[in-house]
């Protein structure tokens, strides 16, 4: 066949077989007596087998070593290949993106674009000043995604609560920061509880008493205390489990003090306390903990548990419960 027969069979053009043929790639088998190349049924192949191996990516250059060496192992070379291709797929991830971020803003012009990809440049920087200085840019400049994004990989606290403070004021950011709760890195799923827990209005709330059943304890105590500051009281079981518990304790011994705002929910903070003081499975660490958090509960109940706790076996919860009743009066 002739190369005008074989571009057209193979789709490979005349110019293409030449290139080919320069590298040594391919070597027409033959020539008419006119001079013109001549390509026999296997000179076709090896085309065919050309184009095979530039369609996963490899170089021309590596395509003849794999051709032509018979000592050629193609293990190492796809492995190679898988690595770029993985490479090449996160770069082309990352842009895609990007754009889309840019998208999202609906740049009027150039000029506006350009704004955007330097915040989100800035946003990546390796300078906490830099990343700090692209939170407090306007909202409307900083797509909600990155600012997500920023704020779920943070280690800066003073960057982290400048990001905080940036999805407070952005919209849409409380179900991107939800799905974070999901995440299998303890440190980002404490991120994303604590930036909902500044997030204005109701969706963050419901999505921070939902968080009071989340397996990680973390999440669970840091939705309570941001419910209780609010005055939610689903948030109750949760304060006195972290009382029990030592974690985080005095702060929230203070959400429960602030949830016994009336008579009713002061009554049953204080019956929840008695109750985990008196149901045998808190340790005298424990107990003297919930003993301390009756101070900041007022009424009737906690009154009368403190004046029987004074009589308590415990000599710490009875000198504790004794000084509580003085304070009170």
């Amino acid at each position: 066949m002739l190369i005008g027969e074989v571009a057209r069979r193979s789709g490979v053009s005349a110019r293409m077989l030449r290139h080919y043929e320069s590298l040594g790639l391919v070597r027409p088998s033959g020539r008419t007596g006119s001079g013109y190349r001549e390509y026999s049924g296997e000179d076709v192949r090896r085309i065919f087998h050309i184009e095979s191996l530039r369609a996963v990516g490899l170089s021309l250059r590596e395509i003849g070593r794999a051709l032509d060496d018979p000592g050629f192992t193609p293990a190492d070379l796809v492995d190679d290949l898988i690595r770029r291709t993985r490479e090449r797929i996160a770069a082309e991830t990352e842009l895609l993106i990007r754009l889309d971020r840019v998208h999202a803003t609906d740049p009027a012009g150039w000029e506006d674009v350009l704004q955007v990809l330097a915040v989100l440049r800035a946003l990546g920087s390796p300078s906490a000043g830099a990343r700090q200085r692209a939170a407090l840019a306007p909202v409307d400049e900083v797509p909600v995604e990155a600012l997500v994004e920023a704020a779920l990989d943070e280690r800066d606290p003073v960057v982290a609560g400048a990001l905080r403070w940036a999805l407070a004021r952005s919209d849409g950011s409380a179900a991107l920061l939800a799905d974070g709760l999901g995440s299998p890195v303890p440190e980002v799923r404490e991120r994303a509880v604590r930036s909902l827990a500044e997030l204005p209005g109701d969706e963050a709330v419901a999505l921070l008493r939902d968080a009071l059943a989340h397996p990680d304890a973390v999440v669970r105590d840091r939705a309570a205390l941001a419910l209780g500051a609010q005055g939610e009281a689903a948030a109750t079981p949760v304060l006195v489990d972290m009382v029990v518990a030592g974690s985080n304790d005095t702060d929230a011994a203070d959400a429960l003090s602030v949830l016994a705002g009336d008579d009713a929910a002061a009554d049953r903070i204080a019956s929840l306390l008695v109750g985990r003081i008196g149901d045998g499975t808190s340790g005298p660490p424990a107990r003297g903990r919930l003993t301390q958090a009756l101070a900041g509960i007022p009424g009737a109940t906690a009154s009368r548990a403190l004046a029987d706790l004074v009589d308590d076996a415990d000599r710490a919860v009875a000198l504790t419960a004794t000084y509580l009743l003085r304070l009170r009066g």
